[in-house]
């Protein structure tokens, strides 16, 4: 009889029970028969071969030894408290060592037996030894000690309750034993014979318990497929079921509004780049269909002028706008852009935010829902229920991975029929993790720069050699300039982030006694925020301390250097949008990353990548390599529905081009997946995204 894998909980699995069931829940969100089946180990260890005792040293990886314990010792008191396993094997003596379980190792181990060990050689003090080691009879060797070994992450918890690396590969055995090393096949024959992949009961067994390196790789590549195969079939179908059912406003009329601005209130020349960007939103909005584009575009490449223009037509086909932002900072500085473009245009334009007094809200909220304004620009506060519009035809939602898809949705239900859809982005996205965050949208890429725009400089400096950077930024400001100094604030050290900031906005109000220095951060009220940043926007303040706060949104041209403190603290995708505040006026900027002189061989990777490179694009690709897609800033959201359990989207990208491309073929041909020899496909895509909530038709 067939085991639903899916609907089998875990508690029943020999071995597991109630309180290890309800640990692995909690930790590894593992709940089902099939969750444990694809909770993938994360590394292999050769364990094909013996070492002999003598040769063993405390800089060795992972080894195995076949000998007995002689005796063993107790050593210490209360947490102190260790057990010692002298263990040989004739050519030395070794320690093993456990510092929990001690009871239960004296009862399983006896001395005198042979085992075969398996951990990793500590040193200390001169003495090797072996922490907390597998231990199994010798009469398993032919089970455990031939080939590949898997290891699987678990968390401290787990480890207290027994259950670590080498529970989990039991629990596996356990499990595969118990269906008979056989899974249901995720893929049509057809499917199957066209890609001349392993089949997956094969996959399954070889990537928990290999039998050589070839077939883990085909394991591996199987799995891998599966995954971001159904990720994109999903995708994929979604987005062309919405474009078959939701038909847009139409937008037949490029009339007096935009002619009247493009001809008279354009401040430059558009690039190349926005005016492709132009035609294709143009196209989408007047073809009957709802349009849901990606705009990407790095810092300063004209994202809002061209969002603008798309607002404009929404005006001139009697609809209304409007504009959502993830802060007030960055709301407040598209609403002074846009007024700033308009000048003295007859459009009447609000700005509706969290911190909007009473009065003027009294007034902002009859006059939307009336539609006498037609162009909102707000943060969350856009999504209120108190807030109606009279004919929204467009939503334009700027840095959009910072709000859920639920909030979006709240958006998209202001307007009877969905309006069209600008999501907007200046966090570049690599090529493979657009396809499959964003693979049913259709993008946009404003690939150039404004012109007459400097490329920033950036430097890379240590912080004991601070004097050079003081004196430095006193000659910035002497020729007329401003400056940004950011401090990290990193989840979980918040106290000391705010401490450092603190300080260092006194030291620097030591340091340079002649000139003004600001200081803004997330835990200022946005009154607060607003008097300082108003403060260096003017040029009243000469230097701006802050957090991350001022990550997006600020646009000052006369501030032409930032300085970045503890700058290995960041990610290479939110150094480059810091960066990004700086080199928006004529003057040459400049970016100093300032850190410690301890780091990491990938830390300095990363800082010389942003040292060597401008181009934000270049800069993502190498944060994805880098750091994997779930570190990426923003990346992980509500109901994105990108959890990869094997695939990796920085080194997978020719598997995902290719699953991509077979999904395509295979909706072209059957959109619904309604064919007979579809129909493992269908059902496969229900059991997958069944338990997670379908936000397609919202994007």
């Amino acid at each position: 009889m067939w085991i639903d894998l899916d609907k089998r909980a875990i508690t029943y699995l020999p071995g597991v029970g109630p309180r290890k069931a309800e640990i692995l829940q909690k930790e590894l969100r593992l709940v089902s028969f099939e969750d444990l089946l694809y909770y993938f180990p994360y590394k292999y260890i050769d364990r094909s071969r013996f070492y002999k005792v003598a040769e063993v040293n405390g800089n060795m990886p992972y080894i195995q030894l076949k000998g007995r314990i002689l005796y063993f010792d107790t050593v210490g008191e209360g947490r102190t408290k260790r057990l010692i396993g002298k263990f040989t094997d004739g050519t030395g003596m070794i320690d093993l060592v456990w510092f929990k379980g001690l009871s239960y190792v004296t009862d399983k181990i006896r001395p005198g037996t042979e085992y075969i060990v398996f951990g990793k050689p500590n040193e200390f003090g001169q003495v090797v030894n072996i922490p907390h080691p597998d231990i199994d009879p010798l009469d398993q060797a032919g089970q455990v000690a031939s080939g590949l070994a898997p290891f699987y992450h678990t968390t401290e918890k787990m480890k207290k309750s027994f259950l670590n690396s080498r529970a989990i590969q039991n629990l596996q055995y356990n499990l595969l034993h118990a269906i008979g090393w056989e899974v249901q096949e995720t893929l049509p024959y057809w499917l199957r014979q066209k890609i001349q992949m392993m089949p997956l009961s094969e996959a399954i067994r070889n990537i928990h318990f290999p039998e050589s390196i070839e077939k883990l790789n085909q394991a591996q590549l199987r799995l891998k497929f599966d995954e971001l195969f159904y990720i994109q079939l999903n995708i994929l179908r979604t987005a062309g079921l919405r474009k078959m059912k939701l038909k847009g406003i139409v937008f037949p009329t490029v009339g007096d509004y935009f002619n009247l601005f493009y001809a008279k209130y354009l401040p430059f020349e558009l690039t190349g780049a926005q005016k492709r960007v132009v035609r294709e939103i143009r196209a989408d909005m007047g073809s009957g269909r709802q349009m849901n584009r990606l705009l990407q575009g790095d810092v300063g490449s004209g994202k809002t002028l061209v969002a603008l223009l798309s607002m404009l037509l929404a005006v001139d086909n009697d609809c209304q706008a409007c504009m959502m932002a993830p802060t007030e900072i960055l709301a407040t500085q598209h609403y002074a852009t846009v007024m700033a473009f308009l000048k003295d245009m007859d459009i009447r334009v609000a700005l509706l935010t969290g911190s909007t007094k009473k009065s003027v809200r009294n007034k902002i909220l009859p006059a939307i829902a009336n539609g006498e304004i037609q162009l909102v620009i707000g943060t969350h506060a856009l999504i209120e229920e108190t807030v109606s519009f009279a004919s929204l035809g467009l939503a334009v939602i700027d840095e959009q991975h910072r709000f859920g898809v639920e909030q979006r949705s709240r958006l998209w239900s202001k307007s009877a029929v969905p309006p069209h859809v600008l999501v907007m982005t200046a966090t570049p996205i690599p090529r493979t993790l657009a396809m499959t965050l964003y693979g049913d949208l259709d993008v946009s890429v404003i690939d150039e720069l404004p012109p007459g725009r400097k490329p920033i400089k950036t430097l890379h400096r240590y912080d004991n050699k601070k004097a050079e950077l003081y004196h430095f930024i006193r000659k910035e400001i002497h020729a007329g300039r401003q400056v940004y100094v950011v401090y990290p604030l990193i989840e979980g050290s918040e106290k000391s982030d705010y401490k450092n900031l603190e300080e260092g906005f006194e030291l620097y109000k030591e340091i340079f006694p002649e000139y003004k220095v600001c200081m803004v951060h997330g835990r200022m009220k946005a009154a607060e925020k607003d008097t300082e940043m108003q403060k260096f926007i003017s040029g009243e303040a000469q230097i701006l301390m802050a957090t991350t706060v001022i990550e997006v949104g600020v646009n000052v041209p006369n501030a032409s250097v930032m300085i970045i403190e503890s700058a290995e603290r960041f990610g290479l995708s939110q150094l480059h949008q810091l960066r990004g505040r700086v080199g928006r006026g004529a003057d040459q900027s400049y970016c100093v990353l300032v850190t410690s002189f301890k780091l990491s061989n990938d830390t300095r990777k990363r800082l010389e990548i942003m040292v060597n490179s401008t181009d934000g694009f270049e800069i993502a690709e190498a944060d994805l390599r880098l750091r994997g897609h779930g570190d990426l800033e923003g990346t992980r959201q509500s109901g994105d529905g990108i959890d990869l359990k094997i695939a990796d989207l920085g080194a997978d990208g020719q598997i995902l081009q290719y699953a991509r491309d077979i999904a395509l073929e295979i909706l072209n041909e059957d959109p619904n997946l309604d064919a007979e020899t579809n129909q493992i496909l269908n059902e496969r895509l229900k059991s997958l995204f069944a338990r997670r909530t379908n936000w397609g038709m919202i994007s």
